[in-house]
Protein backbone atom coordinates (compact mmCIF):
# COMPACT_ATOMS: atom_id res chain seq x y z
CA UNK A 1 0.00 0.00 0.00
CA UNK A 2 2.85 1.70 0.67
CA UNK A 3 4.62 1.67 -2.40
CA UNK A 4 1.28 2.29 -4.31
CA UNK A 5 1.01 6.03 -2.39
CA UNK A 6 4.40 6.62 -3.37
CA UNK A 7 4.26 5.68 -7.08
CA UNK A 8 0.57 7.75 -7.21
CA UNK A 9 2.43 10.61 -5.80
CA UNK A 10 5.45 10.68 -7.98
CA UNK A 11 3.43 10.42 -11.67
CA UNK A 12 0.62 13.37 -10.42
CA UNK A 13 3.70 15.19 -10.19
CA UNK A 14 5.49 13.80 -13.13
CA UNK A 15 2.48 14.18 -15.47
CA UNK A 16 1.49 17.44 -14.24
CA UNK A 17 0.90 19.49 -17.25
CA UNK A 18 3.47 17.19 -19.06
CA UNK A 19 2.60 17.03 -22.95
CA UNK A 20 4.54 16.17 -25.93
CA UNK A 21 4.59 19.03 -28.58
CA UNK A 22 1.12 18.91 -30.46
CA UNK A 23 1.71 16.55 -33.68
CA UNK A 24 1.53 17.10 -36.98
CA UNK A 25 -2.71 15.84 -37.49
CA UNK A 26 -4.36 15.62 -41.47
CA UNK A 27 -6.95 17.66 -40.69
CA UNK A 28 -6.77 21.05 -38.91
CA UNK A 29 -10.05 20.15 -36.89
CA UNK A 30 -8.37 17.10 -35.39
CA UNK A 31 -5.06 19.78 -34.27
CA UNK A 32 -7.90 21.94 -32.95
CA UNK A 33 -9.48 19.37 -31.05
CA UNK A 34 -6.37 18.09 -29.78
CA UNK A 35 -5.59 21.89 -28.30
CA UNK A 36 -8.66 21.91 -26.71
CA UNK A 37 -8.40 18.43 -24.86
CA UNK A 38 -5.09 19.52 -23.96
CA UNK A 39 -6.55 22.47 -21.98
CA UNK A 40 -9.41 20.28 -20.58
CA UNK A 41 -6.65 18.07 -19.74
CA UNK A 42 -4.93 20.96 -17.95
CA UNK A 43 -8.20 22.26 -15.82
CA UNK A 44 -8.72 18.91 -14.50
CA UNK A 45 -11.41 17.49 -17.07
CA UNK A 46 -9.70 14.70 -17.40
CA UNK A 47 -12.96 12.75 -18.61
CA UNK A 48 -14.02 15.37 -21.40
CA UNK A 49 -10.38 15.20 -22.67
CA UNK A 50 -10.18 11.79 -23.19
CA UNK A 51 -13.65 12.09 -24.82
CA UNK A 52 -12.28 14.67 -27.43
CA UNK A 53 -9.08 12.65 -27.40
CA UNK A 54 -11.06 9.54 -28.27
CA UNK A 55 -12.58 11.24 -31.46
CA UNK A 56 -9.84 11.95 -32.62
CA UNK A 57 -8.44 8.52 -32.77
CA UNK A 58 -11.76 7.12 -33.86
CA UNK A 59 -11.45 9.32 -36.87
CA UNK A 60 -8.07 7.58 -38.06
CA UNK A 61 -5.58 9.72 -36.83
CA UNK A 62 -2.74 7.46 -34.68
CA UNK A 63 -0.01 9.66 -33.41
CA UNK A 64 2.28 8.78 -30.34
CA UNK A 65 1.35 12.03 -28.64
CA UNK A 66 -1.72 11.18 -28.93
CA UNK A 67 -1.98 8.11 -27.45
CA UNK A 68 0.59 9.60 -24.28
CA UNK A 69 -2.11 12.02 -23.19
CA UNK A 70 -4.78 9.41 -23.11
CA UNK A 71 -2.66 7.03 -21.14
CA UNK A 72 -1.91 10.35 -18.96
CA UNK A 73 -5.78 11.02 -18.50
CA UNK A 74 -7.02 7.66 -17.90
CA UNK A 75 -4.21 7.15 -14.98
CA UNK A 76 -5.29 10.68 -13.38
CA UNK A 77 -8.89 9.30 -13.02
CA UNK A 78 -7.23 5.76 -11.56
CA UNK A 79 -7.90 3.55 -15.17
CA UNK A 80 -4.95 1.82 -14.95
CA UNK A 81 -6.05 -0.49 -17.55
CA UNK A 82 -6.73 1.72 -20.40
CA UNK A 83 -3.87 3.76 -18.92
CA UNK A 84 -1.40 0.93 -19.95
CA UNK A 85 -2.88 0.04 -22.80
CA UNK A 86 -2.59 3.74 -24.37
CA UNK A 87 0.79 3.97 -23.32
CA UNK A 88 1.47 0.72 -25.03
CA UNK A 89 0.05 1.97 -28.11
CA UNK A 90 2.21 5.11 -28.15
CA UNK A 91 5.31 2.83 -27.61
CA UNK A 92 4.70 1.10 -30.56
CA UNK A 93 4.65 4.51 -32.97
CA UNK A 94 7.65 5.90 -30.39
CA UNK A 95 9.52 2.81 -29.15
CA UNK A 96 12.16 3.35 -26.38
CA UNK A 97 10.56 6.97 -25.72
CA UNK A 98 12.38 7.33 -22.29
CA UNK A 99 8.78 9.56 -21.67
CA UNK A 100 6.32 6.77 -22.18
CA UNK A 101 8.31 3.83 -20.99
CA UNK A 102 8.36 6.03 -17.54
CA UNK A 103 4.95 6.57 -17.21
CA UNK A 104 4.17 3.21 -18.70
CA UNK A 105 6.49 1.61 -15.49
CA UNK A 106 4.24 4.14 -13.08
CA UNK A 107 1.19 2.51 -14.61
CA UNK A 108 2.33 -1.12 -14.54
CA UNK A 109 3.37 -0.41 -10.47
CA UNK A 110 -0.18 -0.02 -9.52
CA UNK A 111 -1.06 -3.78 -10.87
CA UNK A 112 -1.77 -6.47 -9.11
CA UNK A 113 -0.85 -9.95 -10.69
CA UNK A 114 2.90 -10.16 -10.87
CA UNK A 115 4.36 -12.08 -13.19
CA UNK A 116 8.10 -13.24 -13.86
CA UNK A 117 9.77 -13.30 -17.47
CA UNK A 118 11.04 -16.71 -18.67
CA UNK A 119 14.99 -16.11 -18.64
CA UNK A 120 16.21 -16.30 -22.42
CA UNK A 121 18.87 -18.60 -23.48
CA UNK A 122 22.28 -16.39 -23.87
CA UNK A 123 22.19 -16.65 -27.84
CA UNK A 124 18.14 -15.34 -27.93
CA UNK A 125 19.23 -12.80 -25.28
CA UNK A 126 22.46 -11.67 -26.99
CA UNK A 127 20.37 -11.36 -30.58
CA UNK A 128 17.40 -9.82 -29.07
CA UNK A 129 19.55 -6.69 -26.93
CA UNK A 130 21.81 -6.18 -30.89
CA UNK A 131 18.60 -6.59 -33.11
CA UNK A 132 16.47 -3.99 -30.28
CA UNK A 133 18.96 -1.43 -30.26
CA UNK A 134 16.76 -0.01 -33.59
CA UNK A 135 13.77 -0.57 -35.31
CA UNK A 136 13.07 -2.94 -38.47
CA UNK A 137 12.81 0.65 -40.06
CA UNK A 138 15.81 1.87 -38.75
CA UNK A 139 17.61 -1.24 -39.74
CA UNK A 140 16.33 -1.22 -43.66
CA UNK A 141 17.17 2.78 -44.41
CA UNK A 142 20.92 1.44 -42.99
CA UNK A 143 20.75 -1.09 -45.36
CA UNK A 144 20.32 1.16 -48.09
CA UNK A 145 22.96 3.40 -46.75
CA UNK A 146 25.80 0.99 -46.95
CA UNK A 147 24.89 -0.45 -49.98
CA UNK A 148 25.11 3.03 -51.48
CA UNK A 149 28.22 3.60 -49.62
CA UNK A 150 29.23 0.20 -50.69
CA UNK A 151 28.88 1.23 -54.59
CA UNK A 152 30.33 4.58 -54.55
CA UNK A 153 33.39 2.65 -52.61
CA UNK A 154 33.57 0.13 -55.23
CA UNK A 155 33.67 2.82 -57.43
CA UNK A 156 36.62 4.22 -56.16
CA UNK A 157 38.29 1.08 -56.35
CA UNK A 158 37.22 0.01 -60.18
CA UNK A 159 38.63 3.89 -61.58
CA UNK A 160 41.60 4.09 -58.95
CA UNK A 161 44.94 4.08 -60.71
CA UNK A 162 47.16 3.03 -57.82
CA UNK A 163 47.73 -0.46 -56.15
CA UNK A 164 47.33 0.82 -52.89
CA UNK A 165 44.26 2.81 -53.21
CA UNK A 166 42.71 0.09 -54.86
CA UNK A 167 43.48 -2.22 -52.19
CA UNK A 168 42.03 -0.01 -49.15
CA UNK A 169 38.82 0.78 -51.68
CA UNK A 170 38.18 -2.88 -52.30
CA UNK A 171 38.42 -3.81 -48.36
CA UNK A 172 36.51 -0.76 -47.39
CA UNK A 173 33.99 -1.59 -50.34
CA UNK A 174 33.86 -5.29 -49.13
CA UNK A 175 33.52 -4.01 -45.17
CA UNK A 176 30.68 -1.89 -46.61
CA UNK A 177 28.76 -4.63 -48.21
CA UNK A 178 29.09 -6.72 -45.57
CA UNK A 179 27.52 -4.32 -42.97
CA UNK A 180 24.30 -3.71 -45.66
CA UNK A 181 23.70 -7.42 -45.24
CA UNK A 182 23.93 -7.42 -41.68
CA UNK A 183 21.42 -4.24 -41.80
CA UNK A 184 19.17 -6.24 -43.83
CA UNK A 185 19.59 -9.53 -41.28
CA UNK A 186 18.78 -6.77 -38.07
CA UNK A 187 15.96 -5.65 -40.24
CA UNK A 188 14.42 -9.05 -40.57
CA UNK A 189 14.53 -10.30 -37.60
CA UNK A 190 13.36 -6.97 -35.62
CA UNK A 191 10.46 -7.11 -37.74
CA UNK A 192 9.86 -11.33 -36.96
CA UNK A 193 10.60 -10.54 -33.34
CA UNK A 194 7.88 -7.46 -33.47
CA UNK A 195 4.86 -8.99 -35.13
CA UNK A 196 5.55 -12.67 -33.51
CA UNK A 197 3.53 -11.43 -30.88
CA UNK A 198 -0.30 -9.87 -30.32
CA UNK A 199 -0.03 -8.49 -27.02
CA UNK A 200 -3.52 -7.36 -25.59
CA UNK A 201 -3.90 -5.51 -22.10
CA UNK A 202 -6.57 -7.21 -19.74
CA UNK A 203 -9.59 -4.39 -18.76
CA UNK A 204 -11.69 -6.80 -17.00
CA UNK A 205 -11.23 -5.76 -12.75
CA UNK A 206 -10.45 -9.86 -12.65
CA UNK A 207 -11.00 -12.70 -14.51
CA UNK A 208 -11.16 -16.36 -14.66
CA UNK A 209 -8.64 -18.16 -16.65
CA UNK A 210 -9.57 -21.42 -17.66
CA UNK A 211 -7.89 -24.37 -19.72
CA UNK A 212 -10.37 -24.66 -22.84
CA UNK A 213 -12.75 -22.24 -24.63
CA UNK A 214 -15.91 -22.63 -22.22
CA UNK A 215 -17.57 -21.74 -19.24
CA UNK A 216 -17.64 -24.87 -17.92
CA UNK A 217 -13.77 -25.66 -18.06
CA UNK A 218 -11.38 -25.82 -15.03
CA UNK A 219 -10.18 -22.29 -14.01
CA UNK A 220 -6.48 -22.40 -13.93
CA UNK A 221 -5.30 -19.10 -13.02
CA UNK A 222 -6.81 -15.16 -12.72
CA UNK A 223 -5.66 -12.18 -14.13
CA UNK A 224 -6.45 -8.35 -13.27
CA UNK A 225 -6.83 -5.13 -15.02
CA UNK A 226 -4.00 -3.87 -16.78
CA UNK A 227 -1.93 -7.13 -16.88
CA UNK A 228 -0.21 -7.65 -20.69
CA UNK A 229 -0.70 -11.02 -22.11
CA UNK A 230 0.32 -12.31 -25.90
CA UNK A 231 -2.98 -13.93 -27.78
CA UNK A 232 -2.17 -16.65 -29.23
CA UNK A 233 -5.54 -17.80 -30.94
CA UNK A 234 -9.24 -17.17 -31.20
CA UNK A 235 -11.75 -19.31 -30.94
CA UNK A 236 -16.00 -18.56 -30.69
CA UNK A 237 -15.60 -15.78 -29.01
CA UNK A 238 -12.86 -17.03 -26.51
CA UNK A 239 -8.78 -15.89 -26.81
CA UNK A 240 -6.14 -18.27 -26.09
CA UNK A 241 -3.51 -16.33 -24.22
CA UNK A 242 -0.07 -16.64 -22.55
CA UNK A 243 1.86 -14.60 -19.86
CA UNK A 244 5.43 -13.80 -19.79
CA UNK A 245 5.85 -16.91 -16.95
CA UNK A 246 4.75 -19.36 -19.87
CA UNK A 247 1.49 -19.76 -18.40
CA UNK A 248 -1.34 -20.66 -20.82
CA UNK A 249 -5.40 -20.37 -21.20
CA UNK A 250 -8.25 -19.47 -22.35
CA UNK A 251 -10.85 -16.24 -21.86
CA UNK A 252 -13.49 -14.56 -22.83
CA UNK A 253 -12.52 -12.02 -25.95
CA UNK A 254 -14.16 -9.04 -24.42
CA UNK A 255 -12.04 -9.23 -21.57
CA UNK A 256 -9.00 -7.67 -22.80
CA UNK A 257 -8.03 -5.18 -25.97
CA UNK A 258 -5.24 -6.01 -28.42
CA UNK A 259 -2.76 -3.29 -28.44
CA UNK A 260 -1.84 -2.86 -31.99
CA UNK A 261 -5.35 -2.39 -33.72
CA UNK A 262 -4.22 -0.44 -36.19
Amino acid sequence: MRRAIINSCKIALFLGLMFYAFPTFAQQGNLELFEKANSLYNKGEYQTAIEDYLKISESGQHSAELYYNLGNAYYKLNQIAPSIYYYEKALLLKPKDPDILNNLQYAENMTIDAIDVLPQTGIDRLVSSVVGVFSHTTWAIGSIVFMFLFVVVFLLYYFSSYHRQKRLFFVLSFFMLLLSIAAVVGAYKEYTIQNSKTLAIIFAKETSVTSEPNMGSEEIFQLHEGTKVNVLDTMGGWKKIRLADGKIGWLPQGELKVIKDF
